[in-house]
């Protein structure tokens, strides 16, 4: 099989810019031999970055984890995606296409930094600094009327999912089972309760409240976290944070995913079974339709 070509677009690396076709790290960056870093993906609307505080508070937590010192200001961090967005949407143009300000993800990742080969943490290394951007590929408006079809897996990864670490096996692994299975998440439990899905979050609706697994070492705290509660608060939707138990998973009036790309999408179909009661079951639900209105105005006012 031959590697897929990379694009020209513009990309941040280690202090320079560069195309992302041409940036290089040595083969003995700690990312690369151990997946000793960590990274945040930060959604960006018509050129304007959202949530960005958010996502560099998420960031400082997980450098802290790996002890790691931040390499770059909040400022800094944000003068580099903005030139990066706007390099973007100014080659979008360039080649004649009518959506130079397409939604875009900015990633950013950082490792420990290059160093012989050796397990400890080990101090005083330089660490790698990469930032790259590209279209945001958001669910499709099937998507969104008809629900996903999602499967259930026991969540076999480590227990510091809070760390958003580039070591991602155990996401990729839980992935191909959605992939295996013609489905688009895997729903995982450890033992009997709720934890996330490969690369989402995770919300059950009963009775008209949203609830979520707490914030602890066994979830990754997305960003969407805090705005899902604050858009329940706005709409007068009961929000909870505890243990959620496999279940009441099953039986749940909606089911939804959260994360950047996906924003908010309800789960129609899980292990080939309908989700939800009545009239709204195997179809997208009330509490959905009024989150991913609550989450589109967000996104307009996030807009200059």
């Amino acid at each position: 099989m031959t590697t897929p070509s990379l694009p020209d677009s513009l990309c941040y690396l280690n202090g320079e810019y560069t195309a992302l076709k041409d940036a290089k790290i040595s083969v003995l960056d700690r990312g690369f031999i151990f997946g000793d870093g960590v990274y945040e993906v930060v959604p960006c609307y018509a050129g304007k970055l959202f949530r960005f505080e958010q996502h560099m508070a998420r960031l400082d937590r997980s450098l802290a984890e790996l002890r790691i010192s931040n390499p770059l200001t909040h400022a800094q961090w944000r003068e580099i995606a903005t030139k990066l967005i706007a390099d973007y949407a100014q080659g979008t143009a360039a080649r004649g296409l009518n959506d130079a300000k397409t939604d875009q993800i900015i990633y950013i990742q950082v490792s420990r930094g290059v160093a012989m080969r050796d397990h400890p943490m080990l101090p005083g290394l330089t660490p790698t600094v990469f930032v790259m951007t590209n279209a945001m590929k958001l669910p499709t408006a099937q998507q969104r009327s008809e629900g996903v079809a999602c499967v259930t897996a026991e969540d076999f990864r480590w227990e510091k999912a809070h760390i958003k670490s580039t070591s991602l096996l155990g996401a990729v692994f839980s992935r191909q089972i959605s992939v295996d299975a013609d489905a688009l998440e895997t729903v995982m439990f450890r033992g009997d309760y709720l934890s996330e899905a490969a690369a989402s979050n995770v919300w059950a609706v009963k009775g008209g409240k949203v609830m979520g697994p707490p914030k602890d070492r066994l979830v990754l705290e997305g960003i969407r976290y805090g705005l899902i509660e604050e858009m329940c608060r706005a709409a007068g939707i009961p929000f909870e944070l505890r243990r959620i138990t496999r279940a009441e998973v099953l039986d749940a009036d909606e089911l939804l995913l959260s994360s950047a790309t996906k924003e908010v999408l309800p789960i129609t179909l899980l292990d080939g079974q309908p989700v939800g009661h009545g009239v709204e079951k195997g179809r997208p639900g009330p509490i959905y339709a009024k989150l991913y209105a609550a989450y589109q105005q967000a996104k307009q006012e996030t807009q200059p």
